[in-house]
């Protein structure tokens, strides 16, 4: 053992007394005294507690600086004082006591390690030196004990160092400040443990209040240290990951010495580089911290920055006495902590005389009332001072102000006395004092009821350590603010527990007793309709640039405009594209109202004309008329008027398909309907000229077989198209605030497809109604096919050049084809249909059958010119050709009744002179020497009535002739019609 003590010492302990001596030596130069002379406050126990204290502060050229009276000189009385309320307890209950063994680090992490290498000094031998006395006879000032256990250090660098030399001697270290992350990992600190939270948990509650501020553009400041450095790698991270950026990012001096009044006022002037940055974190320890807020008062810029502070310096008197303007509206997150009872009066209560086992206490004594005690060992820092403090003099609750964590220093005592109170209640099995298994302490067996503890505190709090061996995550938010004129106090207004943030906003004031805090961002936020322009190197700082029209700001790219997709528009705030409504030819428009009316009269019509025909089916005008087909003429008209209740219909893919077929089909049904009929008679009348035979395909059965023959046509072309070609529906958008849901076929010319065979059976009929102009009006409907045809032709000749203008007015176009159909309809019903509904309804007489009977006193046939002379005896020219005319129009007309006559007379012809005949044989009875020219009427009779009239024109003048009838001996002459 011996050995292994004279290894380290050499290897390890020399260099460090090297570093001291080095100190001490370069010291001597400005004074004539040790310094600092090593001290330890000792309290005598069976167990004794090492206690590593920043009694006083660091110092640029010497080792150790000024007494550091709250988190030095508090925090070793805590630790006393809670020795002292435990120790009664422990001697009951387990009869043994807690002694300690207090040093001093001054807030560096290399002399705190020196110190602590006296805690291990007697472990390593394992003895204790209490005993031992110097060559002179006198007591050694600092004795090796048996250390059980380290309570400290306050700084995170110093703990790290200490901990890693207490992990080779399994000492358990119990650190009531030291709050960097690192040292929750216990694989590289196995034996440290603390009471205080980790300073995770102040970053995310710091990232929280910057959040409630809508700070966005922040500075930090941070100690180069263990402490500082940990935490501002884990602030950066989540201040990211929140859109906050960084303006100035600047170390603090602390492991490589003391920074000068130089350098901390170039700090400052980095930070006022960046005005628009006026919120600053600073995680950092008062003696840094400090010289900031003078380095902010040489410069005169209290009013340029607000502080978010951190535990190692927000609730010091170090940082705001002297520098309260500038400390002013500071938030800081505080480990919460509570007042432990019955410590601040024992605190006051001390004196030099009463206080003799703290050896640092004159030095406080005299720093705190600024007097030189008598008989005191010098400083650097009482030789000025030639007052000389009588030992009478008191302290006060209003001249001391108490460290706010004292709580975590009772609790790390605490922490030790039960772990202690625990093993002795397993190892000892109640026996009182310690027993041979605790006498040593072993230091692993111990740690593991250490982090087992769990008691209530001096300050009323109950204490358990996490899972990492941290303390508890809770803080108190401190807000240091003025409550009057040039008076200052520090107040809790909120706490952080849990991962949620709580404060009273009433209680929120910053300079000029503002209510609400200042800004700190660089750019305000863009409008919705605005993409940013970063300025370039800063991450928060950018320039607003308005997106155009029918555009918003890309939703992924901030830096991007993009245009609403076809059928969308910016909405007011211009943050998102809103659908247009679809725009298609409702029921409720005015158009279609109007479209929809006339095709409903129009199938009000058709259905009563469908109904009249019906009704008198066998009467002769409905059979001249030609009833099958017209059958089929009035369904066609039916669909067409139809089809516009399609135009109304939300556009689907089945309603555009019904669409594309409906309307070429029910044009084709009409047209070709009309075409049969117009055909059936220019074939009768020019084949009656050719010959006296009767034309084929004439008959009922035959003109429904041409008509469905035409109409499968339409069909086959219309399936093809809607193979190839199938329409759908689709939003088009003719201007950019247009969406208009229409079927595919509307957009271009596609429905010329199925308009091309209703077009050219049009232009047939219309061709037929030509050609069949001259044929006598009363044995065929020719001319109201021919007026039907003329108007149709009008109203297309129209619809065409309005169906292709009105390209990028949909709405437009379909109403116009709509009308357009039921106007055709209309056109056929009024023309072919309103002749024989005028008979049928109103001169019913002439629907009757009846027998041919003409009175000799009144002509049926006008001639035109009456005053030409006649001819006896001769027959009229042409007659034959007459005679099968008409019986080719009788068989047309589908009116088969035996024995039909005729008669044909003229208007200038005497009664006498006109006959009747049978009408196999036409013959007119004409004065001889007469000439004839102008227009015959004939009537056709029959049992049931007569079934047509119509006027022939007389073209060639009668002339004589020899030729005489065999069965007439009145001469005749011929006439060609």
């Amino acid at each position: 053992m011996m050995g292994l003590w004279w290894f380290f010492s050499m290897m390890f302990i020399s260099p460090l007394l090297v570093y001291s001596r080095t100190q001490v030596s370069n010291s001597k130069s400005a004074f004539n005294f040790t310094w600092p002379t090593k001290k330890a406050a000792e309290v005598e126990g069976d167990l004794i507690l090492g206690g590593l204290m920043m009694v006083h502060e660091r110092h640029e050229d010497i080792t150790c600086g000024p007494v550091m009276p709250q988190g030095g000189i508090q925090a070793l009385e805590t630790m006393l004082f809670t020795i002292d309320q435990i120790n009664p307890i422990l001697s009951n209950e387990s009869g043994f006591t807690i002694g300690a063994h207090i040093l001093d680090d001054c807030d560096k992490d290399t002399y705190g390690l020196e110190q602590a290498v006296a805690f291990i000094k007697g472990s390593i031998s394992n003895i204790d030196d209490t005993e031992y006395k110097c060559l002179d006879g006198t007591v050694p000032d600092v004795r090796n004990k048996v250390i059980s256990g380290v309570v400290g250090a306050s700084s995170s660098g110093t703990s790290i160092q200490v901990a890693n030399l207490l992990r080779l001697f399994k000492i358990p270290q119990v650190s009531f400040f030291s709050s960097s992350p690192e040292l929750s990992n216990k694989q590289r600190f196995e034996y440290f443990t603390r009471t205080i939270p980790s300073d995770h948990h102040q970053v995310m509650a710091i990232v929280q209040m910057i959040r409630f501020l809508k700070w966005t553009y922040i500075s930090i400041l941070y100690e180069e240290s263990t402490y500082g450095i940990k935490a501002f790698e884990e602030l950066e991270v989540l201040l990211a990951k929140n859109n906050i950026c960084i303006a100035v990012k600047e170390r603090l001096v602390k492991d490589s010495g003391v920074a000068s009044e130089a350098a901390y006022n170039g700090i400052v002037h980095k930070l006022n580089s960046k005005p628009k940055a006026k919120g600053v974190i600073i995680f950092g320890s008062d003696q840094e911290v400090s010289g900031v807020m003078r380095a902010v008062r040489r410069n005169n810029l209290t009013a340029n920055f607000n502080w978010i502070g951190s535990d190692g310096w927000a609730g010091r008197l170090l940082v705001s006495e002297g520098n309260e303007p500038e400390v002013e509206g500071t938030l800081a997150f505080l480990p919460q902590a509570h007042p432990i009872r019955g410590f601040d009066n024992y605190f006051l209560s001390l004196t030099p005389l009463n206080n003799k086992r703290n050896p640092w206490f004159i030095e406080f004594w005299e720093n705190h009332f600024q007097c030189r005690y008598p008989s005191s060992p010098p400083t650097p820092y009482n030789q000025d001072w030639h007052r000389t403090c009588t030992g009478q003099e008191k302290l006060t609750p209003e001249s001391v102000e108490f460290e706010g964590q004292l709580q975590y220093v009772s609790d790390a005592v605490l922490a030790f006395a039960n772990a202690f109170k625990d093993m002795h209640q397993t190892l000892c099995h109640g026996r009182k004092g310690l027993c041979k298994e605790m006498v040593p302490i072993d230091g692993s067996e111990l740690l593991k009821y250490l982090r087992r503890v769990e008691f209530t505190g001096l300050s009323g709090d109950r204490f358990q350590f996490d899972d990492f061996g941290d303390g508890p995550a809770r803080y108190d938010l401190i807000h240091f603010k003025q409550v009057s004129p040039g008076r200052y106090r520090r107040l809790r207004i909120g706490e952080y527990h849990s991962g949620q943030l709580k404060l009273d906003t009433n209680e929120l004031r910053f300079r000029g007793d503002r209510s609400t805090p200042p800004e700190s961002i660089c750019s305000r936020p863009c409008n919705a309709s605005q993409a940013k322009k970063y300025v370039e190197g800063e991450g928060c700082c950018w320039t607003c640039v308005e997106c155009i029209l029918y555009q918003i700001r890309n939703p992924d790219d901030e830096t991007q405009c993009s245009a609403c997709p076809l059928g969308t528009l910016p909405n007011a705030e211009r943050n998102q594209c809103l659908h247009i409504p679809e725009v298609y030819l409702r029921p409720d428009t005015g158009w279609a109202i109007g479209a929809m009316s006339f095709s409903a009269v129009g199938i009000l019509l058709t259905f009563a004309v469908l109904g009249v025909f019906c009704q008198h089916n066998d009467t002769p005008v409905v059979r001249a008329s030609g009833r099958e087909l017209s059958y089929v003429l009035l369904s066609g008209i039916l669909l067409c008027y139809m089809v516009s209740f399609l135009f109304v219909l939300r556009p689907t893919d089945v309603v555009c398909g019904v669409q594309q077929t409906a309307i070429g089909l029910c044009f084709s049904v009409v047209y070709a309907a009309l075409f049969t009929k117009t055909n059936r008679i220019a074939r009768i009348f020019r084949g009656g000229k050719k010959s006296a035979g009767r034309p084929g395909l004439i008959s009922p059965k035959s003109q429904l077989a041409i008509c469905g023959g035409l109409v499968s046509v339409q069909g086959l072309i219309l399936l093809a198209w809607l193979w190839v070609s199938p329409s759908v529906a689709k939003h088009v958008h003719p201007t950019r605030e247009d969406n208009l849901l229409v079927c595919s076929s509307f957009t271009d010319a596609s429905y010329m497809m199925a308009f091309a065979y209703p077009i050219l059976l049009i232009l047939l009929c219309t061709v037929y109604a030509v050609v069949t102009r001259k044929i006598p009006a009363a044995f065929n409907e020719s001319k109201y096919i021919g007026f039907t045809m003329y108007t149709t032709c009008v109203i297309w000749l129209a619809f065409v050049p309005i169906y292709f203008s009105t390209a990028s007015n949909l709405p437009l176009r379909i109403t116009s084809m709509s009308v357009t159909i039921s106007l055709s309809a209309t056109v056929t019903l009024a023309c072919l249909f309103s002749p024989k509904l005028y008979i049928i309804i109103f001169h019913p007489e002439r629907n009757v059958r009846q027998a041919l009977t003409v009175p000799t006193s009144k002509s049926s046939v006008h001639h035109k010119n009456s005053n030409q002379p006649s001819n006896n005896g001769h027959l009229l020219n042409g007659a034959s050709k007459t005679t099968e005319s008409v019986k080719g129009l009788m068989a047309s007309s589908a009116v088969h009744q035996p024995s039909p006559t005729a008669s044909l007379s003229s208007s200038t012809m005497p009664p006498q002179q006109q006959v009747m005949f049978p009408a196999a044989h036409l013959q007119m009875e004409v004065v001889p020497g007469q000439q004839y020219d102008g227009d015959l009427t004939v009537k056709v009779m029959t049992n049931s009535g007569p079934i047509s009239v119509s006027r022939i024109h007389l073209t060639d003048k009668i002339h004589q002739s020899d030729v005489s009838d065999r069965n007439h001996r009145t001469p005749f002459r011929h006439v060609s019609l």
